[in-house]
């Protein structure tokens, strides 16, 4: 089955089969070569929309599966909370458990954590972390990241050599009221140098967002989210170097196939390809899984 083919069999759009379409080349040429050593790594996705989180993640892999995805990351439970309660945390946890327990060998779990509530968040972060097979962190939209609140979880974090995937927006009708952006992120980067970052969507608005995290060098620009726009790949590589750029889709809501068209139809060297798709990743979660014994 070609590229093309699988994305009309998963429902992607006419726009990303056209972006889509260098996939179709014949083997040996320039573009088609690019495109067949690269191992895939997701780096941002979700559960929902099924009755369970391990019917959700089956369907998930299926689809990953047409598009050449080994391993896909997953935070968060079946129904996304904006300001969690310790109750709340510990379903949505819970629920990724399920789904890193029924594919362990393709689902690294984030933690869900809310800084409003640190004693519980880093109660979590053990018994998921330290204790379970969790291997990083999610940020969402409970408070702005750049708040001292954070300071301990991070902390944590960085013992536990467990990245952040902290969620970034520039929205144009205004940000949630926690809603954090890629500058409120340089911030709490700059004060834990050793702590490894993820900025998720990279703002969304990705000129501003790229520009923003360009001086922090523990923060990777993190790609998805955002519909697949020519020249946001190349100038992320070039304002941050390949090695700081992060494929990953925000699965269920956005098709792997639609997020893919920005790594695909980019401009880029072999390597640089090689790196966005799945070895950056590899390399950021690398220190946990070794201590953890996972095999990556």
């Amino acid at each position: 089955m070609t590229r093309r083919e699988a994305l009309c069999r998963i429902g992607g759009s006419a726009s990303a089969a056209a972006a889509l379409a260098v996939g179709d080349l014949p083997a040996g040429s320039p573009a088609a070569s690019q495109k067949t050593k690269a191992f895939i790594w997701d780096a941002h996705g979700h559960l929902g929309g099924a009755r369970t989180p391990e019917e959700s993640i089956a369907r998930s892999l299926r689809y990953a599966d047409r598009m050449g995805i080994e391993r896909v990351v997953v935070s968060m439970g079946m129904s996304f909370v904006y300001d969690p309660t310790p109750e709340e945390l510990r379903r949505q946890n819970d629920d990724v458990l399920r789904a890193v327990r029924f594919a362990p060998e393709r689902v690294f779990g984030f933690v869900y954590v809310n800084p409003k509530h640190v004693a519980e968040s880093l109660q979590e972060m053990d018994r998921c972390v330290r204790d379970g097979p969790m291997v990083g962190v999610k940020l969402w939209v409970a408070m702005h990241c750049n708040e001292p609140s954070l300071d301990p979880i991070v902390r944590r974090a960085a013992e536990l050599k467990a990245p952040i995937l902290q969620h970034t927006f520039l929205k144009v009708t205004g940000n949630l009221p926690g809603e954090s952006t890629p500058a409120d992120l340089v911030e709490l980067a700059r004060r834990h140098p050793d702590a490894s970052f993820l900025c998720a969507h990279t703002g969304a608005d990705w000129e501003r967002g790229i520009r923003w995290i360009r001086e922090a060098k523990n923060i990777a620009s993190e790609i998805s989210g955002s519909d697949p726009t020519a020249g946001m790949v190349e100038m992320a590589v070039r304002e941050l170097g390949a090695e700081r750029v992060i494929y990953g889709s925000d699965f269920p809501g956005r098709s792997f196939a639609s997020q893919l068209a920005k790594v695909d139809s980019a401009e880029l060297s072999e390597a640089a390809r090689r790196l966005i798709l799945g070895e950056n990743l590899r390399r950021m979660l690398l220190p946990i899984l070794t201590a953890k014994g996972i095999r990556a």
